[in-house]
């Protein structure tokens, strides 16, 4: 019988993609590394292989709204490697409201006192973290919830697969 999968986080940024995976249960989001980007085949091989490596059976990536929900310019390229990162895998992908992720994750490594050059290194892992954090536990609170309605752009996922789905929220 083969493992229970994993879901795998990212935080997808012009140069690095900052990259969490879940435990078998689905209950806690661990950072894994951060990948300083090569070239979109490239990334999109190292990720086929982590997927492979780990059991992964779906992946959330966090989509950068502008703090009134929109999708700006960096959202539309998150989008646009999604879908390339679909097409690799064949893998259920969902985006996640990333919003204040990074500052989230600046405001832990400063609690931390980490010095600015590690925080520098470990941040994208840190908010790739959050973010699969975030999706597992709004996974679970439904679970566990007769509520599952939540608000579309607060916090809420969002399946990519649907053509539009992500237009106008």
């Amino acid at each position: 019988m083969p493992p229970p999968a994993k879901l795998l986080g990212l935080d997808v940024g012009e140069a690095t993609i900052g990259i969490a995976i879940s435990d078998n249960l689905g209950i806690t989001a661990q950072g894994l590394t951060t990948r300083k980007r090569r070239g979109l085949q490239a990334d999109l091989r190292f990720l086929q292989q982590l997927v492979h490596e780990h059991n992964v059976a779906a992946i959330v990536v966090g989509l950068p709204r502008r703090l009134d929900g929109s999708l700006g310019p960096e959202a539309q390229r998150v989008l646009e490697f999604v879908s390339h990162l679909r097409q690799a895998l064949s893998l259920p992908v969902y985006t996640w409201d990333e919003r204040l992720t990074t500052r989230a994750a600046e405001r832990i490594l400063l609690e931390g006192n980490l010095r600015r050059a590690k925080r520098k290194q470990v941040i994208d892992k840190i908010a790739a973290q959050l973010i699969l954090q975030g999706y597992l536990d709004r996974q679970r609170s439904r679970q566990h919830s007769s509520t599952q309605d939540a608000p579309e752009g607060k916090g809420g996922e969002e399946d990519i697969r649907s053509p539009g789905s992500n237009q106008g929220m």
